[in-house]
């Protein structure tokens, strides 16, 4: 899957455990398109992204790599409903950002950097300290891009600015990582600061905060969508290449910075 699909290292292993528990449910029996549906079906039941899921790893197992494409070929993905999501406000944002400072710099750290930049979750803590310059403001990406996720520069506020500066100066490892910490200790305090704040705030919905605070800005400020999709690394590695004038880092930072995004005040 690394190599053939150029699937991400996070990918391939939820797929590999997903074709795991499929193989222990199988047991000895053998493998036919009736059998495959018996196992699905339970999941007909469970949210249509759950039976997605399992869907995925099916296809990518049989097809891809057993060479079998007849076994999976009539399994269509569900469809999606319009799903309501709720982006919370600032007066939140700041509640669950200030609990963060008072149990770890790290998370503070990361809450910043997720809303102000738009990254995704492992986008962020994957980061090792050179790939970020904290003068400017910008971050370049470890994780590579796909053909679905042409991965550009990110950007980050002042205030992401200042918090990461204060971090970095109590620093006396030499741990080349920017956010060191374990997903064990990540989910343990994460969760410690939603139950003291009465509310879960997850680095999805600040990725989704930044893309709607962008896009509302006064219109002298406003960020056109398709700026607002290349600092979430949403555009096509075809379109970049077809584009790449409007990409360009030096044309990102202008766009950024003329949006003064602030998630503090």
């Amino acid at each position: 899957m690394e190599v053939d699909l150029q699937r991400e290292k996070l990918t391939v292993n939820g797929h590999g455990f997903n074709i795991a528990r499929f193989l222990e449910w199988l047991g000895n029996r053998e493998v036919t398109t009736d059998m495959l549906r018996d196992y699905l079906d339970p999941y007909r039941a469970k949210d249509p992204d759950t039976y997605a899921n399992q869907l995925k790893s099916l296809k990518v197992f049989f097809r891809d790599f057993l060479g079998r494409p007849d076994l999976v070929a009539t399994f269509k993905f569900p469809g999606k409903g319009v799903e309501m999501k709720t982006i919370p406000g600032k007066d939140k944002l700041r509640v669950f950002y200030n609990t963060l400072l008072k149990l770890d710099l790290r998370l503070a750290c990361a809450f910043l950097l997720w809303a102000t930049s738009g990254w995704r979750r492992q986008e962020v803590l994957k980061l090792h300290r050179e790939d970020v310059d904290l003068k400017k403001r910008i971050m370049n990406h470890r994780v590579k891009s796909t053909s679905t996720k042409g991965r550009l520069i990110g950007c980050f506020n002042e205030e992401a600015q200042d918090v990461l500066r204060t971090y970095l100066a109590s620093r006396t490892d030499d741990n080349p990582k920017l956010l060191p910490i374990s997903e064990k200790t990540f989910r343990r305090l994460w969760h410690q600061a939603a139950e003291s704040c009465g509310f879960m705030i997850q680095p999805q919905i600040l990725r989704e905060w930044f893309c709607e605070e962008m896009g509302n800005l006064p219109r002298s400020r406003r960020v056109e969508d398709r700026y607002i999709d290349a600092f979430c690394g949403r555009v096509p590695r075809s379109v970049l290449a077809k584009h790449y004038t409007d990409y360009a880092p030096e044309k990102l930072k202008r766009v950024y910075d003329r949006a003064r995004l602030k998630v503090l005040s």
